[in-house]
């Protein structure tokens, strides 16, 4: 295996991939790399350089991606043979790829990204879910469209791990399979707009009873907690809801505000509030419930990441407490599987199911027939709750890891904002700088983090700015290096 030490500088404005990218490069090129020879793993040369994993792989695969190196299965990295004579004097590898570069930026640019949606890779079952989808593959279902709703055997094993971890109660015909949140939430807006297109005398809500005397959409208001998850928010706009920013106090969204305004459907995610991670406790999710009733409205309930919770024991769902029919339930495998793979759930109550199955007999479900019979599968024979619990305890311990780093590099001069759950938690800082400065400090350390306004609907209300800080797909040293470095940058 060839040997290399590039000599990387991590004070220099060019991230360290680029460097070692245009090392190699520079080394194949010249020949002193020579054709054929196997390069080291992406962990040994990490290791072997001190680096990320991650920096390491944005090399590699720029390196790949122009025909450089290549990637043999089952053997390793090795230079491509080509003709020497394909390079000559004047090639600028560097401006060619600042070109890229400027064309097609890449978050593996910093080397320590805390982004929220980030995963840990390294304990993804790889071979087990080879093995499955081979299994799926043989089985001649797949050459059919499948159920509208999404595959019969997922909904079932959905229905039973629903019951039996966060309390959901539902039958597997009230699961709909939908392609991310934000699709499902498109879906629903769909349904909820149908319900109010009936003739005159099927829907109550929605005319006066007298054929052809149709009324407005009681409907058309949506109360969103303000902060909270723009991307479900924007759907909402998208398809002519008006919007209602209700602000949050400690328990969650304000049940006083929201009874004043009009609304009478709400967006909320109770068990781990996004961005600011507070957990709504049982008496104000009753509360809100019976507000739904009694403005015979609903609620969106969004439970993206229950599986992670690190203090306390888990507080039922809305849903799973809910006697009346007006909890709309949504959840992801993106958190705790894989977000590559496109896979929520929606449990719909009876009057919008039955909205659904009326008006929507045309559509085809957008999942991938494969993937669904795959993820049953997983359910199935038990490998779901293993990697549950084995990623609950991967996480609680990168989670302590974050927060011991931020107290022992940054003391009280920050902040730490709901810390009990989840895969993200948000910083306070209190050293003058905006949330614009404080980022821009930070890429210039290699460090990428994530700014709040955004989740804002009015301007941010926050004394001092807050920064999302996720730490899914970072290892624990990752996390306590990049915590360094935003401390060395901002104080």
């Amino acid at each position: 295996m060839f040997e290399i030490t590039p000599n990387l500088n991590p004070n220099d404005q060019t991230p360290l991939y680029i460097q070692l990218y245009q090392y190699l490069l520079k080394e194949i090129e010249t020949g002193r790399i020579p054709q054929g020879t196997r390069l080291p793993s992406i962990r040994k040369l990490a290791d072997h350089l001190g680096i990320g994993k991650n920096t390491v792989d944005a090399a590699y695969q720029q390196l790949i991606a122009e025909g450089f190196i290549l990637s043999k299965p089952k053997s390793g990295l090795y230079v491509a043979e080509f003709d020497e004579q394909f390079f000559t004097p004047s090639q600028d590898s560097g401006s060619q790829f600042s070109c890229l570069e400027a064309v097609q930026p890449l978050e593996s640019n910093y080397p320590f990204d805390f982004r929220h949606g980030h995963i840990d890779k390294d304990h993804f079952p790889v071979t087990i879910w080879r093995k499955l989808t081979n299994q799926v593959l043989y089985d001649q279902a797949i050459f059919s469209y499948g159920d509208r709703q999404g595959e019969p055997e997922l909904r079932v094993e959905l229905a039973k791990y629903l019951y039996q971890s966060r309390g959901v109660s539902c039958l597997p015909e009230q699961i709909i399979i939908g392609g991310g949140i934000q699709q499902l939430l498109s879906l629903l807006c769909f349904i909820i707009k149908s319900g109010c297109t009936s003739v005159a005398g099927e829907n109550p809500r929605c005319n006066d009873g007298k054929s052809g005397q149709q009324q407005p959409n009681h409907y058309e208001k949506v109360a969103f907690e303000n902060p909270g998850y723009d991307g479900a928010r924007e759907v909402f706009r998208q398809h002519g809801f008006s919007i209602i920013p209700i602000e949050l106090n400690t328990g969650g969204i304000d049940l006083k505000k929201l009874a004043k305004s009009n609304a009478r459907i709400v967006y909320v995610t109770p068990s781990h509030q996004f961005p600011m991670g507070m957990i709504m406790p049982i008496a104000n999710r009753m509360k809100l419930i019976q507000w739904a009733d009694r403005v015979d409205g609903y609620i969106i309930e969004d439970d993206y990441d229950s599986e992670f919770r690190y203090k306390g024991k888990p507080i039922p769902t809305l849903q799973g407490i809910d006697s009346f029919g007006k909890v709309i339930y949504l959840g992801t495998f993106s958190k705790a599987l894989l977000p590559s793979i496109r896979l929520a759930y929606m449990v719909l109550p009876e009057q919008l199911l039955k909205s659904f199955q009326t008006h929507f007999q045309s559509y085809e479900q957008p999942v991938s027939k494969i993937l669904q019979k795959t993820v049953a599968l997983f359910m199935q024979e038990g490998y779901w709750q293993k990697h549950l619990r084995r990623m609950r305890h991967i996480y609680q311990k990168k989670h302590e890891t974050l927060h011991q780093s931020i107290r022992k590099f940054m003391g009280e001069q920050v902040k730490i904002i709901g810390e009990e759950s989840g895969l993200h938690l948000l910083i306070e800082v209190k050293n003058g700088d905006n949330e614009e400065t404080l980022i821009e400090k930070a890429k210039s350390s290699g460090v990428k983090i994530y700014p709040t306004a955004k989740y804002w609907m009015n301007q941010n209300q926050a004394k001092d700015p807050l920064l999302l800080v996720g730490f899914g797909g970072l290892s624990e040293a990752e996390i306590t290096e990049g915590i360094r470095r935003l401390s060395e940058a901002w104080f």
